[in-house]
């Protein structure tokens, strides 16, 4: 069937209407969704049509049935989960990614996208002060990054006893411990259990939720074999970050391989005011094995696009290359994009990081980590002056916990404030509580979106305040 470009173009043109349109209501839409899941199942549950249809006529039913569906995340009023939103240039090189259709996984056939995202792997180290010579590969998201770094791990220290985990897998290997901190982020926990670890041995954290070295010391004299550590850049409530140098020197003095989850936090890594107000939380982070983040959180990329880093560039093809003979390898015999990640098939996931990275140079991603750190304050201060606020960690990052009395209270609030839909803060349980977590991730926030969504949270305690009152109120 010949190409229509005719047909492209009023596909696409269509499209890009729906996405402007979309972009321009985010201001002033409420945040959560209009429709729960069974709404918007109820206008598309019907059968497959016998016939074809017209492209243009398929994305304008897309955008309508989808729409009353779509949370406002792009929105900078926004604050739910640690979700960024995306930079103009990320989301145009987004699209063009999906029009060239490249299965970015290997040099030879897709140059392009294979030299783009080596540029941005370069740059990303730049940018984050991590050893130049370490190989940068794109994931679906932290988890996986987690499980590239892990499993570079599991191979470099099963290497070291003798065990060859590619051949022999792990049925009768030496036991590996991996320790982490009890206030770890789950996908470090699934990437365990994928790699066949089961959970780690936990280490004590203390009240923001970073690791005491003390108790890592303790655990490592106990060990005899094996070991990999985790720690931690930006915890999910807190964003404290575990104390880096002193964690990575005692481990590695134990022959541990260390990854360091930075999902979110290994951002604060670019900026050179973070890195003197955290202290001994990013220094030394460079000094770790492996590394993971998200560039769709704090670099604003569209989903998905996890980072892994690893620091040796041999083990990591080792772990993860594979030799095949319809697989073409550049000539070079440098790694090839799949051997960097755990797939063999995938979209050039790392042009839209080489586009944010291009829009915004080193002094924009500077200044773009700083935003959002001074937001988050910003909103601490808002909220810390409403009546029975109390902010319960210590604004570090880019993440406020905030607590309204009794755990009743907190649930309440925090519930009103997603019915009413102006903003969107997460609930969620910490220290032993319920809080209101707050993670700011989004590059378009602004000063008018703090003071509003202050207002919010002030109008969410007031109206909790009085039905409270009315339910408190004996009846006649």
């Amino acid at each position: 069937m010949d190409i229509d470009p005719d047909e492209y173009r009023r596909t696409l043109h269509r499209a890009a209407q729906h996405a402007l349109d979309w972009i321009a209501s985010l201001p002033d839409r409420t945040v959560r969704p209009e429709q729960d899941v069974e709404g918007v199942l109820a206008a598309l549950d019907r059968p497959l049509p016998d016939g074809p249809a017209d492209p243009a006529g398929v994305v304008d039913d897309l955008a309508a049935l989808a729409g009353p569906g779509l949370m406002a995340m792009p929105s900078g009023r926004f604050f739910g989960w640690v979700i960024g939103g995306t930079l103009p240039a990320a989301m145009g090189a987004d699209w063009l990614v999906s029009a060239w259709d490249q299965n970015a996984a290997m040099r030879y056939p897709t140059p392009a996208t294979a030299a783009l995202e080596q540029v941005a792997g370069t740059w990303l180290l730049d940018v984050l002060g991590l050893p130049p010579e370490s190989d940068v590969g794109f994931t679906t998201g932290a988890t996986m990054a987690n499980w590239t770094g892990l499993a570079a791990a599991r191979a470099w220290v099963l290497d070291r006893v003798g065990w060859d985990v590619n051949t022999a897998g792990l049925a009768g290997a030496p036991t590996v411990t991996v320790l982490a901190g009890a206030e770890r982020h789950t996908s470090l926990d699934l990437a365990l259990r994928y790699l066949g670890f089961g959970a780690p041995t936990l280490v004590a954290a203390d009240e923001q939720g970073r690791i005491t070295v003390d108790d890592l010391r303790a655990h490592l004299d106990r060990v005899d074999g094996p070991v990999i550590v985790c720690l931690q850049a930006g915890n999910l409530h807190s964003g404290a970050f575990d104390p880096m140098r002193a964690a990575i020197a005692l481990a590695h003095e134990h022959g541990a391989w260390v990854h360091v989850d930075g999902a979110f936090g290994l951002w604060a890594a670019a900026s050179p005011s973070l890195r003197s107000a955290l202290g001994a939380g990013l220094d030394g982070i460079e000094t770790a094995d492996s590394w993971a983040t998200d560039a769709h959180k704090t670099l604003n990329v569209p989903y998905d696009c996890g980072v892994a880093i690893v620091s040796r560039p041999s083990v990591t093809r080792a772990a993860l290359g594979t030799q095949t003979a319809y697989l073409i390898r550049d000539p070079a015999d440098v790694s090839e994009p799949f051997d960097l990640v755990p797939e063999m098939s995938r979209r050039a996931r790392g042009v839209p990081v080489w586009a944010a990275l291009r829009q915004l140079g080193r002094s924009g991603v500077v200044a773009l980590v700083d935003r959002l750190v001074a937001n988050a304050r910003a909103l601490a201060d808002g909220l810390r002056a409403l009546p029975d606020v109390q902010v319960v960690n210590d604004v570090v990052f880019t993440q406020v916990c905030l607590t309204f009395g009794s755990d009743e209270r907190t649930r309440a609030v925090t519930a009103r404030l997603i019915a009413d839909g102006d903003v969107w803060m997460s609930g969620s349980r910490w220290g032993g509580r319920d809080v209101l977590r707050i993670s700011v991730s989004n590059w378009s926030t602004d000063a008018d979106d703090v003071r509003f969504s202050v207002e919010a949270v002030r109008r969410a305690i007031a109206a909790t305040a009085a039905t409270a009152a009315t339910a408190a109120t004996p009846q006649a």
